[in-house]
């Protein structure tokens, strides 16, 4: 069966993107507080949530890998979308004009695809993605990816794995740590081991550095593949 391993990339819409009713919402908790340097740290943080959330962040970047055979590709919005697509390998790097550019493709991809492996992709990544291509009104190839939450087809989530489905809460013996923690303690290269991690992707974006982008996503799809093989031969007993 083959299976897609895929990792997204978001970024904050701007706030006057929101009308008057939709910024009093989103910082409503703010806004509880006197004007002055809380209320002001206070905003800010609620802004740097923007990138959670569908409704209030665009995807940027898609990197995607065949679980088997790793050939896949990047898809990222840059400015200089005309640009010819470069190669790296066995991977391509392709830049879109847009989001819907950029979720077309996707999705494009995704139906040639029996099921997903993902790291939190059920409960970010895949509704991020089903949730903006509804706002944009990009067709869904596949809308079965969220699936049955105790079953691995047609998508294995590893944090659902690792943690065997948080059967040990927040602080037990299989509580969740990061892809970060997971790949150093499996000896798998960190995708952070160059000095980029997700907190860097609204300033990558500001100074045009796309390609830099596209392959911190890369380097998080390539860890997911490893910690995947890991899950399956000591794990799972899949061969």
């Amino acid at each position: 069966m083959a299976k897609l391993v895929f990792d997204i990339e978001t970024s904050a819409l701007p706030v006057d993107d929101f009308d008057h009713s939709q910024q009093e919402y989103l910082f409503r908790e703010a806004h509880k507080l006197p004007e002055g340097a809380e209320r002001d740290n206070r905003q800010a943080d609620i802004y740097r949530m923007f990138s959670l959330w569908p409704f209030t962040a665009e995807v940027v970047c898609i990197g995607m890998l065949n679980a088997e055979s790793c050939r896949g590709q990047v898809l990222f919005t840059a400015d200089d979308f005309e640009a010819n697509a470069a190669e790296d390998g066995q991977v391509e790097f392709i830049p879109c004009a847009d989001e819907t550019e950029l979720l077309t493709a996707f999705w494009d991809v995704a139906k040639h695809y029996d099921g997903i492996v993902t790291f939190n992709g059920r409960g970010f990544d895949v509704p991020f993605i089903y949730l903006r291509s509804a706002l944009i009104n990009v067709p869904i190839s596949r809308k079965d990816w969220l699936g049955y939450r105790y079953q691995v087809e047609p998508h294995c989530d590893l944090i659902e794995q690792f943690t065997f489905y948080g059967i040990s809460g927040r602080e037990g013996a299989a509580r969740r740590f990061n892809l970060d923690f997971y790949c150093k303690a499996f000896g798998i290269e960190s995708p952070k081991a160059h000095g980029v991690t997700g907190m860097d992707v609204g300033n990558l974006l500001k100074e045009g550095r796309y390609r830099e982008l596209a392959e911190y996503c890369l380097r998080d799809v390539r860890a997911t593949v490893a910690l995947y093989q890991v899950w399956r031969e000591r794990l799972a007993g899949v061969k």
